[in-house]
């Protein structure tokens, strides 16, 4: 039963049977409704031939997305007491997302982000509070100081993206790296004297939560463009094809993902920011291939303005930073041999190739990434000093 009021302080590293919470759960499938209208605006984007606008201004909202999760996620790792204030704060957070999610189109399509940032701003308040909370509970002074630097970094880093909304238009990609490498090195900063205590299990089951979410509304989003082409166009046989490769991909991403147990990488703060942060580009990547099958799906029936070539390396592109992320992130430290460290380097070499396949791109890229999965089981199989399946 939930306790009105706790000292937040910090959980035990080695706490056993750390799980994700319900509300953890409910925050991420909120986060999920900002993910989908960033994916949304990207196929809009591209499907009218806006290619390099769309990806631009996609990496930057999927960054304020992915870095806000990233913040909530770390610290209720640390210090989550599941009392009714937590709780309260949290759910406030989750109404910034929405109000995140609610001016993703008005960013892409306009430029105008005052919404997004207002968003930002009330989750931001919410985490410093947070921090600050943690502070007041805190009994070792190098712990509070560390609280304090947080919560000061997140606040100062808030008024700093205000510049977003006075620079000029051609100057507000720079202003997003500057603020978002000001943001990355705010945690180096907190956590100079003394580390949150994080628990590895519980971050590897977060991250491969959120994973799953992801994946699954690459799925949903799919799906209904496969749906609608149908319905509208009458083009099953043109639409197969796609549908059957796209789900082959993210089978196959789900099965790369999973293959290992992440936790056990994570044994110190250096390898944990370098493991968190290299997720942007797997969760960033992971939305995309489910954006590029939609563009896919409307290059086939005629509805988008770019060619197959654009509409194939939508979806192949994607892929291909994931399966090589994933690699490079865990996958490689478990691998036996040069046969298993070579899967899915050469398996993202040879997505990129399909790209060129013309309209059997997409199905050339999900057989590959079948083979992939197919070829690592047997590998690993044959060496039993492995602990990797794929």
């Amino acid at each position: 039963m939930t306790q009105p009021f706790l000292p937040l302080v910090s959980r035990a590293r080695d706490e056993a049977h750390r799980a994700a919470t319900p509300l953890e759960l409910f925050f991420d499938l909120c986060f999920v409704v900002a993910v989908a209208q960033a994916g949304a605006e990207l196929v809009h984007a591209v499907t009218e031939g806006h290619s390099g606008d769309g990806v631009v201004n996609y990496a930057m909202i999927f960054f304020a997305i992915w870095w806000a999760w990233m913040n909530f996620t770390w610290f209720a790792s640390a210090y989550d007491n599941d009392d009714v204030p937590y709780r309260v704060v949290t759910l406030v957070q989750i109404a910034g997302v929405l109000l995140l999610a609610a001016g993703v189109s008005r960013a892409f399509q306009d430029h105008e982000f005052f919404v997004v940032w207002l968003g930002y701003v009330v989750m931001r308040l919410a985490l410093a509070t947070q921090w600050l909370r943690a502070a007041h509970h805190a009994t070792d002074p190098a712990e509070r100081g560390m609280c304090r630097r947080y919560a000061a970094g997140v606040a100062l880093c808030q008024i700093g993206w205000t510049a977003l909304l006075l620079a000029p238009e051609g100057a507000r990609p720079w202003v997003f790296l500057g603020m978002a490498l000001a943001e990355m090195c705010v945690p180096l900063y907190a956590e100079k004297d003394v580390t949150t205590h994080w628990h590895p299990h519980h971050i590897a089951e977060r991250y491969g939560l959120f994973t799953i979410i992801v994946l699954g509304e690459t799925i949903a989003a799919a799906t209904v463009a496969v749906q609608s082409g149908v319905r509208e166009n009458d083009a099953l046989g043109e639409l197969l094809p796609i549908a059957a490769g796209g789900l082959l991909i993210v089978f196959a991403a789900w099965w790369i993902y999973f293959a290992v147990p992440a936790h056990h990488r994570l044994t110190s703060n250096r390898e944990g920011f370098l493991w968190g942060y290299g997720h942007y580009l797997i969760f960033a990547s992971a939305a995309a291939i489910g954006a590029g099958i939609e563009i896919a799906v409307e290059q086939a029936v005629g509805k988008a303005h770019v060619s197959t070539l654009a509409a194939s390396s939508a979806v192949t592109i994607p892929a291909a930073v994931f399966f090589l992320s994933v690699w490079a992130l865990h996958a490689r430290y478990f691998k036996v041999g040069i046969a298993q460290q070579l899967v899915l380097p050469a398996s993202s070499f040879l997505i990129l190739m399909c790209t060129f396949a013309g309209r059997w791109a997409v199905p050339a890229a999900g057989l590959v990434a079948a083979v992939t999965v197919a070829l690592g089981v047997t590998l690993a199989a044959r060496n039993p000093v492995s602990r990797a399946a794929a």
